[in-house]
């Protein structure tokens, strides 16, 4: 075959072939493949209604009101463990602008594609490879359009998420909006207030993790979608900046963004990424080169928190989305940052979370125009980072401490302890896998009865040589990063 169609699913469609149904592959999974993508999932389209595909496929499971039939496989691939097989179907009217009142089944392809939503979704393939195309979905695909099927005000209207799909689809495939199509989203925008939030914001996710989230977030604004849900981000624009800036609050933000999907970053540091400077609008004093935005990451991290509360975000997921903003705007300067300074605020943002401080902050550097997303200064800091979480060479690591050696040694508090503790570390500074509690018991008792003179003797060597491996470790962290 010329398309790629994994064993599973032609076996499903062999299998209902031979025995003289219509099986077609269709929708978004005829699409990929014509793009030569691997599809996420594969839908098959038939004839035939769901008791009879149930009768084919002893390992099935038919459990909704739009009779699709899930077929279990045996492929260890996520997206082939379900294969999904609907009937041809007709869809009635749409109350609740979500969900048909009613399914009907049809008796041809021809009607179960003229209810699809685009263009580019309503083709359907054949195990030949040959191909369904009705509505011109696949000049769609190759002049990369995104169209309605049919009149856009009626696709809308019946399911009002299809307007976010459309600019979802945009984003994700780098594909325009028809015109037509695009004058009826802004139309009919107003009608997303009947969808339930949940439904907005898994739409919305799917943008930001989009290849092209700046381009979703843009078609978001000029369709007048943003404003419905998301108008804290609409502030920003048109809002100049200062003489660090050179674009607008919005502008920034967005390409804050794209940087974090370039780099095919996660949703977390994507949203911190776009959300970063939500706060600065309402902190901006003064106007020109010398305007300034205190507390803008503070302002914004609970503007951000609220935002993501709205659109039923879990809260641990709020939480790490708002230390990411909050604690964005870190001082950087590693001439005068010292490294306690540095722990303050791994222990702000939390040890799990300092690395994608780091990113989130990559991502500003490049929205603002700059170059280089890790200068000098920042891969500095970043030394520091690992430097301040390394743990240290010290007598804390020692499997027996100085409360063990007294109950050994029956010695009373006094430098002696000391000594001996810092021998001991140089022993094991040697011989790591000296470090067990058995052996540094009998080495204490050893050590016991050597005199304080001695004991200083060794202890002051461990010292020295736990300096030297400092240095070293430091040394390699510094190389690591290409500084001093």
């Amino acid at each position: 075959m010329e398309h790629k169609i994994p064993k599973e699913v032609l076996d499903i469609l062999n299998k209902l072939e031979s025995d003289g149904l219509e099986t077609f592959l269709v929708g978004g999974c005829v699409r990929d493949l014509l793009l030569n993508k691997s599809p996420k999932d594969w839908d098959i389209t038939t004839n035939a209604k769901p008791e009879e595909i149930q009768e084919y496929f002893e390992d099935s499971f038919y459990e909704n009101d739009f009779g699709t039939v899930g077929v279990k496989t045996r492929a260890e691939e996520e997206s082939l463990k379900v294969v999904e097989i609907t009937p041809y179907r007709i869809e009635a009217k749409y109350s609740d602008k979500r969900h048909p009142d009613e399914v009907k089944f049809a008796e041809k392809l021809e009607d179960d594609l003229s209810r699809r939503d685009f263009t580019v979704n309503a083709l359907a393939m054949n195990t030949k490879g040959e191909i369904t195309d009705l509505f011109s979905g696949q000049k769609d695909l190759e002049n990369k359009i995104i169209r309605t099927v049919g009149d856009p005000d009626e696709r809308f209207g019946e399911d009002v998420l299809r307007i976010m799909r459309a600019i979802r689809f945009s984003a994700e495939l780098g594909f325009e909006i028809e015109e037509k199509t695009k004058k009826s989203i802004s139309k009919n925008t107003h009608l997303l207030k009947m969808i339930s939030k949940e439904r907005i914001r898994d739409e919305f996710n799917k943008i930001i993790l989009s290849p092209n989230p700046k381009q979703g977030m843009e078609d978001l604004r000029m369709s007048g979608i943003l404003p419905l849900i998301i108008p804290e981000l609409e502030d920003g624009v048109g809002v100049s900046q200062n003489k660090n800036h050179k674009f607008t609050v919005w502008d920034h933000n967005v390409k804050s963004l794209q940087h974090a999907a370039d780099k095919n970053f996660p949703l977390d540091i994507r949203l911190a990424a776009l959300f970063h400077d939500v706060g600065k609008p309402r902190t901006k004093r003064g106007e020109g080169v010398d305007s300034t935005f205190y507390n803008h990451e503070v302002v914004g991290a609970r503007m951000t928190a609220k935002i993501l509360e709205r659109l039923k975000y879990s809260k641990k997921f709020i939480e790490k989305v708002y230390k990411l903003v909050r604690w964005h705007l870190f001082f950087s300067d590693t001439d005068v940052i010292t490294l306690s300074a540095v722990r303050r605020l791994t222990r702000n943002v939390g040890s799990e979370n300092v690395w994608d401080l780091m990113n989130v902050r990559f991502c500003d550097r490049i929205g603002m125009g700059r170059p280089k997303e890790q200068p000098y200064r920042l891969r500095k800091y970043e030394a520091m980072i690992e430097e301040a979480m390394r743990a240290p060479l010290t007598v804390g690591a020692l499997k027996v401490d100085g409360a063990k050696i007294m109950e050994i040694t029956k010695i009373e508090p006094s430098p002696k302890v000391g000594f001996i503790l810092h021998a001991l570390l140089e022993e094991v500074l040697d011989k790591p896998e000296l470090n067990t509690e058995d052996y540094l018991k009998r080495r204490v008792e050893e050590l016991a009865d050597l005199s304080e003179v001695e004991l200083k003797k060794m202890g002051d060597a461990g010292n020295e040589r736990k300096e030297k491996e400092e240095e070293k470790e430091v040394g390699k962290i510094r190389k690591k990063y290409g500084v001093r």
